[in-house]
């Protein structure tokens, strides 16, 4: 279960929050292409735990790597490992 950090409360602030400058956007496929390359046995695990668990909702992890292309224009994320987790 994914828990969300926060900073610990402090008197005094290390900068100023007010706003300062135009917005910009930071999504990932505002500068670049992005690309997610599947691997045929990851997916399979996953079908058939999924075929498997009788519940609707089930908790599992698709992990892999992230790359930048070397023309530096796209990123790839490569998910080549099937993690069911855990119940407990």
């Amino acid at each position: 279960r994914m828990v969300p950090f926060s900073f610990p409360l402090s008197k005094c602030a290390l900068w100023d929050p007010v706003p300062m400058g135009d917005v910009i956007g930071t999504h990932i496929t505002y500068y670049r292409n992005p690309k997610i390359c599947l691997v045929e046995k990851t997916l399979r695990l996953a079908y058939r735990h999924a075929k498997q668990n009788e519940k609707k909702s089930l908790s599992c992890f698709l992990l892999g790597t992230l790359t930048v292309d070397e023309d530096g224009e796209g990123v790839t994320l490569t998910v080549d490992r099937f993690d069911p987790g855990r119940e407990v």
